[in-house]
């Protein structure tokens, strides 16, 4: 089953389970991947994450129901999720515009998000610099952070809190102290700290994320956590050289392009969505590498 066989598969089980509850391991499971990874990809793609997809999709049925049936509010609210005619109201408020009792009145005007299905689209005649390399297995070490996929959680809640948080306490600058010489098999531009995700199981609703230094002869790793990254083929996606300034646009694009275009038309498949993002400097100016763990997909 390819690609997108697999994301429609997924869709097809959220639309069918509006009404009642919707299981994000069990999405995971019919686009056969993880379900960090599922809502991570969803996200790039879609620009809206799933939770906000599903809440959409259940207010835009609430509201064709109560313009077409005589179902009490607290009935059409109890299907769809919400515990309380409150909590359904502020929502409906919140999406439409207007409250639910509104919503039956003749002309009244409400807003409709349809059900998403994934296609191949073309695109403009923009290349995509990448190349697939097979790595044996190498070590690295850091200090780690474990994260809810919903952003939920003590602070910092997420990988770019993380950052914040590493850089004002000195530990970045600690970590690229004690990295060593970078190891033969990368790049000698890189810099000394980087980032690795989905190394390990955490839970289901949970992802782990390291910045972490590659482990060499040299390296003091006293204090740190490291973890062994098995041999895989990886397919890595070189930035355009950039100033920091535009490093928010510029990673968030490498995403993008990489679940949204590359992903869905390449025949291969993400391990246990294991990435890394690796940093680099030229002349100057900084560049920042995406290396996915890949597989090729063997039934399409």
């Amino acid at each position: 089953m390819d690609w997108l066989a697999r994301m429609n598969r997924a869709m097809d089980y959220i639309e069918t389970n509006l009404f009642g509850e919707i299981e994000l391991t069990e999405v995971a499971r019919k686009a056969c991947c993880s379900s960090y990874q599922f809502q991570r990809m969803f996200s790039f793609i879609t620009n809206v994450t799933l939770a906000e997809y599903i809440r959409r999709r259940r207010l835009t049925l609430a509201a064709i129901e109560l313009q077409n049936s005589d179902a009490k509010v607290i009935d059409i609210a109890l299907k769809y999720g919400y515990e309380s005619p409150v909590s359904f109201a502020r929502a409906f408020q919140l999406l439409h515009g207007v409250n639910p009792a509104m919503a039956r009145q003749e002309g009244i005007a409400l807003k409709a998000y349809p059900r998403l299905s994934f296609l191949i689209s073309i695109k403009g005649a923009e290349a995509m610099n990448y190349r697939i390399e097979t790595k044996e297995n190498f070590q690295v070490f850091g200090v780690e952070g474990v994260f809810q996929t919903n952003g939920g959680g003590e602070t910092p809640n997420t990988p770019a809190e993380f950052w914040q948080q590493c850089h004002a306490n000195g530990e970045v600058e600690r970590l690229a102290a004690n990295a060593g010489d970078l190891p033969s098999f990368i790049s000698q531009d890189l810099y000394k700290v980087h980032a690795v995700c989905s190394y390990k199981k955490t839970g289901d609703d949970t992802f782990p994320y390291m910045l972490c230094a590659f482990k060499s002869e040299s390296s003091k790793t006293n204090g740190y956590t490291a973890i062994m990254i098995p041999a895989h083929t990886w397919a890595i996606f070189p930035s355009d050289p950039f100033t920091w300034d535009k490093f928010d646009e510029t990673i968030e694009m490498l995403y993008r392009r990489f679940f949204s275009e590359w992903l869905p038309t390449a025949g291969y498949e993400q391990v246990d969505g294991m990435e890394f993002e690796i940093y680099g400097g030229q002349d100057g100016l900084n560049y920042v590498e995406l290396w996915f763990a890949v597989r090729k997909i063997t039934d399409l």
